[in-house]
């Protein structure tokens, strides 16, 4: 995970301004309220922080986590831009350390996915060390189902006026690649090319809830989420 999103990092928000993030900040913030969850929280796999200020903004204070660093400074930079007051760190799930625990965590958009079926547990062993007691933890995955026959050998590209990418994909027995490379228009006219690799990993739904519990979760609902519903799966737990 550690060279993800260098090339991509700071356009990531602008480049899925069609994923309903407005909608799915909604979902976070109504589950929140009605679990009765507290106000102190992480986002772990934060991105360039769309539900960190919307979090923020309802009144949740809520600390920005992300591995990339070009993903946190272009979230430092939205940030400031629209007056909302956060931290955002550099972390990996699989070694989280807060300076506190928190009443809850959210880790939206595929961040487990990043992570290696035999790191699930520590993973979640990880959330489970820093959220306080009945702490609630809300994440989501790709399915076998989108990463398998959507997203495995496939081929997406975007031309838009200031950046262009290319992404190809390649499936492995448990992962599937992403070469991407990207285009970014300067202002003299000219571009600049960035390469990068991804990789996401596969995860049964029965081995995620199996891990989850391992590390000392309830399971209190999981199912599936978004248009295509049977792209994402959605996890809502309680730390015991």
């Amino acid at each position: 995970m550690v060279n993800s999103y260098s090339a991509l990092g700071r356009w990531f928000e602008y480049l899925n301004d069609d994923c309903g993030y407005e909608q799915w900040s909604q979902y976070l913030i109504d589950t929140l309220k009605n679990l009765g969850a507290g106000v102190q929280g992480v986002d772990i796999g934060c991105g360039n922080g769309y539900f960190t200020r919307a979090l923020i903004r309802a009144g949740y204070r809520t600390l920005g986590v992300d591995v990339s660093p070009e993903m946190l400074n272009r979230a430092q930079e939205i940030s400031f831009k629209e007056g909302v007051r956060t931290e955002f760190l550099l972390g990996d799930i699989t070694k989280l350390k807060l300076n506190a625990k928190v009443d809850f965590a959210v880790a939206v958009n595929d961040c487990l996915n990043y992570v290696p079926r035999q790191k699930l547990k520590s993973a979640f062993s990880r959330v489970h060390a820093n959220l306080k007691k009945g702490g609630i933890f809300i994440f989501d995955i790709s399915s076998v189902q989108k990463l398998k026959n959507v997203l495995g050998n496939n081929l997406f590209a975007e031309d838009r006026d200031d950046i262009t990418y290319l992404w190809f994909n390649t499936l492995e027995e448990d992962r599937v690649i992403f070469d991407i490379t990207v285009f970014v228009r300067q202002s003299d006219g000219s571009y600049t090319r960035s390469d990068e690799r991804q990789v996401q990993y596969i995860h049964e739904e029965s081995t995620v809830v199996s891990a989850l519990k391992e590390a000392g979760f309830n399971v209190k609902s999981e199912g599936h989420l978004g248009k295509d519903k049977r792209e994402r799966i959605n996890f809502i737990c309680t730390r015991l």
